[in-house]
């Protein structure tokens, strides 16, 4: 059981995490303040859990990133702040638990408060001049058919260095002598195999003798939201996948077991990792913690947050739809905005809604904040899966999804054994193609770490078009960029010669 210092009351067999709602929700029932209370919740009986969101207590300006200051510095600092914002939010309600003996778990990275509740203690909780919102945290929804592994032959002949891999032209980085070192990229997901020969030499870890998951693993999976077991149990202290999913993602992003299975784009990249679903089974509170153990990596207790250590960038190959009741779009918009003032690049997968348009839609891939992708095939077009824009919700004002990468057909490692590998096809795989590239690009230029705006516009100006048909939100086929794959499929070599370009210029100089 996770004993970080924001627990007070031990919270049992209910996900940890919080999640945060806007305040803008459809009518709620009148038990108390209305608008306050989920629909969800109307007319619940016995035990739930829930997520309540706190109304700001305004203790300080928030910080603004001094010129010259590290990225590490100014994140450190902006973790200060929520921490100091949530603690005076959240002091009277804590003090009323307490007091009714209700157990709960306090959240910073979002001003909100992880309850478990009787039913009949709703309208009391609705009806505080703190809270804002009180919103269902149930998990109802497993990992969506599009993004299961596919039964693959036991194994595609290795082909050395795997076609999305070699299709965005990451081999040509690594002649230049970039792999990704000094870069930490991050993988939010069903777990990692950790030992697995692709990707124990890359786990931060690891250090080739002893292990350490301080910092670098942690679990947001407390209780079983399937019932039965669980292959990895709950709260587990060393990664563990208990689906594969995640451990086919992480092996995308920096897999290579120095042989003939070279499946990531960033080998010389270390990754670190947090599970938020369960067999497959998320809820937005398990999203939310993971995000935010990224942005201040705990010890394995929960305790000495390090913002220092949170990684470069974090790849995010689930969606959290309304059967997960992420039913308001905005459910988890500010903890995504948040994760990427702290300088960290949020990629996100698009979706496997496609081929119509307006199908990204499902947080976090709808949010300004995410750096959102779609899916390619090896014939350089679409891949019919694929979520296309514009998104349906007001909210989003950018162009959706933002880039493309290989996602169609994508052998990486499995939690099979150590030695094992897959074949799989979603956006989930095209998410992580994303992810490795933008640990070359950090890597080849350690002044673009933190500036997430600069790196995006990077990957997505350096882009190739694809073989496009489709028209979408009133955008043909022949405009770039357009609702279907933006400005196209990444090139991370010519966006390598961007950054080594701006460094000749003397760009550095400017950056922090």
């Amino acid at each position: 059981m996770n004993s970080s210092p924001e627990w007070r009351r031990a919270l049992r067999q209910t996900a940890a995490g919080c999640v945060f709602v806007l305040a803008a929700f459809s009518a709620a029932p009148a038990l108390a303040d209305p608008g306050k209370l989920d629909p969800a919740l109307r007319n619940t009986q016995g035990t739930v859990d829930v997520l309540v969101k706190m109304r700001p207590v305004a203790v300080r300006p928030k910080p603004v990133r001094g010129a010259g200051e590290p990225i590490a510095s100014f994140r450190a600092r902006l973790v200060d702040y929520w921490r100091e914002q949530a603690a005076a939010s959240q002091a009277g309600l804590q003090a009323a638990l307490e007091a009714r003996g209700i157990t709960w778990r306090s959240f910073w990275l979002v001003d909100a408060l992880a309850v478990r509740v009787e039913a009949s203690d709703l309208p009391w909780l609705a009806g505080r001049d703190d809270v804002a919102r009180v919103h269902a945290d149930v998990a109802l929804r497993r990992l969506d058919p599009a993004l299961v592994l596919e039964p693959a032959p036991a194994s595609r002949t290795p082909q050395a260095v795997e076609w999305g891999v070699a299709r965005i032209r990451a081999p040509e980085v690594w002649a230049a002598g970039v792999t990704g070192e000094g870069v930490v990229v991050a993988g939010q997901d069903t777990g990692v195999r950790w030992s697995h020969q692709a990707l124990v030499q890359q786990y931060r870890g690891w250090d080739g003798g002893t292990v350490r998951h301080d910092y670098n693993w942690h679990d947001a999976i407390h209780t079983l939201y399937g019932g039965g077991t669980n292959p990895c149990g709950i709260d587990t202290p060393g990664p563990c996948d208990d689906h594969g999913h995640g451990t086919h993602t992480i092996g995308t992003m920096v897999g290579d077991d120095g042989g003939d299975n070279m499946i990531g784009v960033a080998p010389g990249a270390r990754w670190i990792a947090c599970r938020n679903m369960e067999r497959g089974v998320g809820r937005a509170s398990t999203y939310a913690e993971c995000f935010q153990w990224f942005v201040a990596p705990t010890d394995l207790s929960g305790g000495n947050p390090r913002p220092d250590l949170a990684p470069d960038v974090i790849n995010n190959s689930w969606g959290c739809p309304p059967d997960e009741l992420c039913d308001d779009p905005a459910i988890l918009e500010e903890v995504v905005a948040n994760t990427r003032e702290a300088g960290i690049v949020v990629v996100v997968s698009a979706g496997n809604s496609g081929p119509g348009c307006g199908s990204v839609d499902t947080p976090a891939a709808i949010y300004d904040a995410a750096f959102t992708v779609g899916s390619s095939t090896n014939s350089e077009a679409m891949s019919n899966f694929s979520s296309r824009g514009p998104s349906p919700f007001a909210l989003t004002t950018t162009m959706k999804p933002d880039v493309v990468a290989p996602g169609s057909s994508i052998r990486s490692a499995t939690r099979a054994s150590d030695t094992t590998y897959s074949i799989s096809s979603g956006t989930s795989m095209a998410g992580p193609h994303v992810a490795g590239a933008v640990a070359l690009l950090i890597a080849a230029n350690p002044h673009l770490r933190g500036d997430v705006d600069r790196i995006e516009r990077i990957l997505s100006e350096t882009a190739v078009p694809l073989a496009v048909t489709q028209t979408c939100g009133g955008i043909g086929p022949d405009t770039w960029p357009n609702y279907v794959a933006w400005h196209g499929r990444i090139d991370v070599w010519v966006a390598f010669r961007v950054a080594e370009t701006i460094l000749a210029d003397g760009w550095e100089a400017a950056v922090p």
